[in-house]
């Protein structure tokens, strides 16, 4: 998702958390950092995730990227991404297009802990944390009932008592089905007061997941982490600032297993960068 419906809540939570920081002084340095080292660093070290050998054998590759247009769906409703020809190959010799941005959250694109927090941006991710063991959750059934429905923590505990605990390094994807309608206007859902309808993980999923799992990141096949009606954002301010990132707007989840799979996260690297559009690929 992208921040202006939500740029004041941010703005307000950056500044109180300021204010409180200058308010409380040195005396609570020493709980800050304690703090910062518990729940707020990245979750898997690079020196971990490089020297913990995975053993990967390829059948398949699956591409979890949606083609990249202007007229995909955003979370704004306005097209993000214009294209024009620099030159041409009848004209010139060889091709060059241009591209105007509007932001970076758009398309299939990573979310960096930056767009929410101080923390890491795009590029300062470890790559080691980019690649992981891919569990996939099906709420497909729960989606088609209910389009704001939510992943939670119930679904994990149920998917980790067929298929195992979810790995050391793992990524835990949302399969709702709702990439069938990237292509359309459902894909926003949006009703006639502009309130969209799309699923979404739950607070106490990410609450779940950050406090008894090792996980680097979490993937939609929607819009945004948080459902459709969302207005608090709460797994954006909870996930993102805890140092890990996210992946929205992801495709073809449903072609993979529920376990066994791992991706491959091509996120940007400008510098600074809050996120962007990235290309992904699941190995099976």
């Amino acid at each position: 998702m992208c921040v202006p419906l939500c740029e004041k809540k941010m703005t307000d939570a950056v500044l109180n958390r300021r204010n409180f920081l200058k308010a409380t002084g040195v005396a609570t340095a020493g709980a800050a950092a304690a703090v910062s080292a518990s729940f707020m660093t990245t979750p898997i070290s690079a020196k971990e995730a490089l020297f913990k050998p995975m053993d990967i054998t390829i059948s398949k590759v699956v591409d979890l990227t949606h083609q990249l247009t202007p007229e995909f769906p955003t979370y704004e409703g306005e097209p993000q991404l214009t294209i024009k020809e620099v030159t041409t190959l009848a004209k010139d010799g060889y091709n060059i297009h241009g591209y105007d941005i509007t932001n970076e959250h758009f398309g299939t694109h990573l979310d960096a802990p930056f767009h929410f927090s101080d923390k890491d941006s795009a590029d300062m991710i470890p790559v080691q944390n980019l690649v992981g063991p891919l569990c996939v959750i099906d709420i497909t059934d729960k989606a088609k009932k209910d389009p704001d429905t939510l992943l939670t923590a119930d679904d994990i505990k149920r998917w980790e008592k067929r298929y195992g605990r979810i790995p050391f390094g793992g990524i835990v994807a949302m399969n709702s089905g709702w990439d069938q309608y990237a292509t359309g206007p459902k894909f926003r859902n949006a009703d006639d007061k502009k309130v969209m309808h799309f699923p979404g993980f739950s607070l106490d999923a990410v609450q779940f997941l950050i406090s008894n799992r090792q996980v680097k990141g979490i993937v939609v096949d929607t819009l945004s982490l948080d459902n459709g009606p969302s207005t608090q954002f709460d797994v954006h301010f909870n996930w993102l600032p805890s140092n890990r990132w996210g992946l929205e707007c992801a495709a073809n989840l449903g072609q993979l297993p529920a376990r066994g799979a791992t991706v491959v996260v091509g996120g940007p690297k400008y510098k600074g960068a809050t996120g962007g559009p990235s290309r992904v690929i699941a190995l099976v």
